[in-house]
C-alpha cells in the first residue's frame, strides 16, 4: 500500500462511525471502477452525495481528498 493511501486510511479511522461508512462506500466505488465502464445510477448518486459532503466541509478537510472529488464535479 502506498504511503498516501495509508495516511488517508489513518485519518478515516479517526472519523465517527457514519464518516467511516461514507469513506468506505466511496472507496468501494473507486475500487470497482474500470476505465471503460460507466458508473451505475447508484454509484453516480454516491459520488454526488460525497460531493455534497465535501462542499459542506464534512469528511474531507484534506486538500488531496478535496481535489479528488473536484475531478467528478459536473460542469
Amino acid at each position: 500500500m502506498i504511503k498516501v493511501l495509508e495516511q488517508a486510511i489513518d485519518k478515516v479511522r479517526h472519523l465517527p462511525e457514519d464518516g467511516q461508512v461514507h469513506a468506505a462506500e466511496i472507496l468501494e466505488i473507486v475500487a470497482v471502477q474500470h476505465t471503460d465502464d460507466e458508473l451505475t445510477p447508484a454509484q453516480i448518486e454516491g459520488v454526488k452525495q460525497a460531493q455534497q459532503q465535501v462542499a459542506h466541509g464534512r469528511y474531507a478537510s484534506d486538500v488531496a481528498v478535496t481535489s479528488f472529488f473536484a475531478r467528478f464535479r459536473s460542469a
